[in-house]
């Protein structure tokens, strides 16, 4: 029983139409689920991924315009790592997010990798980094306006921050299977290491990187920040082994709850990180066919029969016009 890397990774937004210009029209991700969140059915819940929302190719967030502003420290996921096919396509991702305004850093080798690290417009912490070919990518979409064999392949690492190493990487260790693999200089503090796991079959789409330090103040989420990240399990058998395993630890873990596209639990690792695991199926053509993925509000089936509260206190979003 091994989980097999990164399912999605869930962040906030205050400003959803924004959002959804920013990471269909600049990054080219495909806008595959426009749902509500199934917890506060008053904010949307929205999905970007690959051609046909491939597990481990999400990035989704929730839409929750009076939230706070994020703020970066321990018990906060610090950025989210995109996986582009080749140092070509970062030279070309160098130039468009150039061309398109947006602040980055340049070209950083880090742990023998080239990364470009930059932020969406309300300050989500994002990096690219080349994944050399590696297999695993997602499905190339093709009405992305980023040409094919530079587009973003899915999620490729994420980066927690906790005040203390030990008790994190025990949970992802002992209780989740990863395995630590090298350390390397933080890109803001070259005196503080960050620590790298994977699982498995570890590469590109299966890695947290933790950096810790008892200075590190604590954060908030909040808009521009991330609320969690989910980690994949290929079927239902296999994720309950995985809620009687985390509880046997002695963690706190909700019980299984059906998102129709996916099952999912949650439970907090030791440095206050909200953690997911989720299914990879039955997946997002469960209520839409492929090829009109995202156009309308979907909702799962125990939330049918309220669709029209539900639409009357959602804003407008002008999906149309945007992708």
């Amino acid at each position: 029983m091994h989980l097999t890397g990164l399912h999605h990774v869930t962040a906030i937004t205050a400003k959803a139409a924004e959002n959804v210009a920013f990471y269909t029209q600049v990054l080219g991700l495909r806008l595959v689920k426009k749902t509500v969140n199934q917890d506060d059915v008053s904010a949307y819940h929205l999905f970007y991924a690959d051609a046909v929302g491939s597990p481990g190719t999400d990035v989704t967030f929730f839409d929750w315009p009076q939230v706070v502003q994020n703020r970066k420290g321990a018990g906060t996921i610090a950025e989210i790592g995109l996986r582009v096919p080749s140092r070509e396509a970062l030279d070309w991702w160098l130039q468009r997010l150039t061309v398109a305004g947006v602040s980055h850093e340049g070209i950083r080798e880090e742990a023998e990798r080239a990364w470009i690290r930059f932020s969406d417009p309300e300050g989500q912490a994002l990096a690219l980094v080349n994944d050399n070919g590696a297999p695993g990518g997602g499905i190339p979409w093709e009405r992305s306006p980023v040409p094919e064999d530079r587009q973003i392949r899915g999620l490729n690492s994420v980066k927690l921050m906790v005040q203390m190493l030990e008790p994190t990487a025990w949970v992802l260790t002992e209780v989740m299977g990863f395995r630590q693999t090298h350390t390397a200089p933080s890109s803001s503090n070259p005196a503080r290491q960050v620590v790298f796991f994977e699982t498995g079959p570890g590469g590109p789409g299966s890695e947290v990187q933790v950096k810790a330090g008892p200075e590190l103040q604590p954060g908030r989420v909040g808009r521009g920040g991330v609320h969690h990240v989910a980690f994949r399990t290929p079927n239902d058998a296999e994720h309950a082994q995985w809620r009687q395993r985390i509880s046997e630890a002695g963690l706190q873990v909700t019980d299984i709850i059906d998102r129709y596209y996916f099952k999912s639990i949650y439970f907090r690792e030791p440095g206050g990180i909200l953690f997911e695991i989720a299914t990879d199926g039955p997946g997002f053509a469960t209520d839409e066919d492929v090829e009109h993925l995202g156009k309308q509000l979907a909702l799962p089936p125990f939330l049918e029969p309220y669709r029209e509260q539900i639409e009357a206190q959602l804003h407008p979003l002008e999906i149309e016009q945007l992708v």
